[in-house]
């Protein structure tokens, strides 16, 4: 079977800027190789059985040479493989895609190119700058700051671009910075020329730095504002005083951990995310199948015999319609029996079933769940409770009390996350946070497991008071806890303590 490869964009950070393309590439990949400047997010969009390799480059740190990374493509693509390319930015803009295209061309190996949003628009833009205006300009010129250090002398004809009319942007160019600014105006540009530095442009960590091609180099000494960033030259610099958007929402600029499984972290990011957060997914636990696989399997297969079925999580209903449409093609073999869910985020899983719930508590925990049973007649009425093993068993022992007889299923099991493919461990231990936000008492367990430095001013932030009795224990007492144990309510409790 012949093998193909696509040099996939994967644009400037944000993950919503990928292109549906690129996405569907990403999906059905058999190989993702992918460099420092891919979103973490997009690792979650790849099959289970995907291999991830990671060849990140950044400056002077090279995870695999630029020759070692064309010869991995072409490879991994004659084995008869689905390979995806990932690069941020756009591939073929200073992204080297041309280079791994001739490589793959001159191997015969058959190839696409999924263009990405460059960040030498989307850059300017997430800071509030229009690369063009009727105002200011209307001509664009791209430029790379970091040229191979290997060629004598410089292609960059600095005399034309000092002259060039409308707005200039340069990528890769903040360890050049003071040359090219003293170049620029050594040919003509004058000193007062409005500029912007924006680094890790359209995400929780982007910032930017504005002043002149007199000013800037000494404002990026004082600052030390370092690489990745994208410069902007000219008039529409001054624009940002007026449609600068992304930098003012609510938590922009803090750093915010997420420490749910890997699958699960999505809905809690781009929550955090779209209010303006620098989040660093960390995954502490991950789902497996309960050890005892065999009465896991039979009690879904006796599911349509009960009066209830109690969901406590949205991995337990996930497992448990895995198990039983793996046995029954058709959702009417599971009869008739009321469906109760513990909160909203477990009954938008049912839902994801055309399932509906029937009883949903006011409190999202346990006793909320044992309020709303109460309410109802339920004396000899027969349940099945899918859950996680080793949880806590107040509810059954409270069901039982109110006369039901309770049957557990257990659905699956958490167990600590040995993999890191983002190296956000690395990054956490490096640079800190500001909050770390914890779902469930396993994900503060397995956290602090890890015996990870605590970052001086990082504040615990819990879902509810079950996972915030859990982090007293530990030692790290929640000083934010959601009012509404869900993940609107977490993140509302957040934007609250932030503001």
């Amino acid at each position: 079977m012949k093998g193909k490869c696509y040099l996939v964009g994967g644009g400037p950070g944000d993950p919503g800027l990928m292109t549906v393309k690129g996405r569907a590439c990403i999906e059905k990949a058999d190989v993702l190789i992918y460099d420092a400047l891919s979103s973490p997010e997009f690792l979650r969009w790849a099959s289970a059985d995907c291999e991830k390799i990671y060849v990140g480059k950044r400056a002077k740190d090279h995870a695999l040479s630029q020759e070692g990374i064309n010869d991995l493509i072409v490879e991994k693509s004659q084995e008869g493989k689905i390979v995806v390319r990932l690069k941020g930015g756009d591939p073929m803009i200073f992204g080297r895609g041309g280079e791994e295209a001739a490589e793959l061309a001159a191997a015969g190996v058959p190839f696409e190119i999924v263009p990405g949003i460059s960040s030498s628009i989307a850059g300017p833009a997430y800071a509030g700058i229009p690369v063009t205006h009727r105002d200011h300009c209307s001509q664009l010129t791209i430029f790379t700051g970091h040229e191979d250090p290997t060629k004598e002398e410089s292609s960059l004809d600095y005399a034309h671009l000092a002259k060039t009319p409308g707005t200039r942007v340069f990528l890769m160019g903040v360890a050049r910075l003071r040359s090219i600014c003293e170049e620029l105006v050594k040919h003509g540009a004058g000193e007062e020329t409005p500029i912007a530095l924006t680094r890790w442009a359209t995400t929780g960590r982007q910032r930017t730095l504005t002043g002149t091609l007199g000013t800037i180099a000494d404002l990026v000494e004082k600052n030390n504002f370092k690489s990745p960033a994208v410069a902007v030259i000219g008039g529409v610099v001054t624009e940002r005083e007026k449609i600068n958007w992304f930098e003012t929402r609510p938590l922009f600029g803090k750093r915010i951990v997420v420490t749910r499984t890997r699958e699960q972290a999505g809905e809690l990011s781009v929550a955090l995310r779209d209010l303006g957060a620098d989040v660093v997914e960390l995954p502490t636990i991950r789902v497996e199948h309960p050890e005892n696989r065999l009465e896991f399997a039979e009690s879904v297969t006796h599911a349509h015999t009960y009066d209830w079925l109690i969901f406590t999580s949205p991995n337990g209903v996930e497992k448990f319609f895995e198990a039983f449409f793996s046995v029954f093609p058709d959702a009417r073999s599971l009869g008739s029996p009321r469906i109760a869910a513990i909160g909203p985020g477990t009954a938008k899983k049912i839902a994801e079933y055309r399932i509906t719930t029937d009883l949903l508590p006011e409190r999202f925990v346990a006793e909320g769940l044992i309020e709303a049973f109460a309410k109802e007649d339920i004396e000899n009425q027969t349940m099945m409770w899918v859950k996680a093993e080793d949880t806590r068993e107040v509810l059954m022992d409270a069901l039982v009390k109110q006369g039901a007889i309770v049957d557990l299923c257990e659905a699956y099991r958490t167990v600590p996350e040995t993999e890191d493919p983002t190296g956000a461990v690395a990054q956490f231990s490096e640079e800190g946070a500001d909050i770390v936000t914890f779902t469930s008492a396993s994900t503060a367990k397995h956290f602090f497991n890890l015996g990870l430095p605590w970052p001086e001013g990082c504040q615990v932030a819990s879902i509810g008071p079950v996972t915030s009795s859990a982090l007293s224990k530990l030692g790290h007492a929640p000083r934010i806890e959601a009012k509404k144990s869900d993940i609107p309510g977490l993140v509302a409790a957040i934007v609250s303590a932030c503001s």
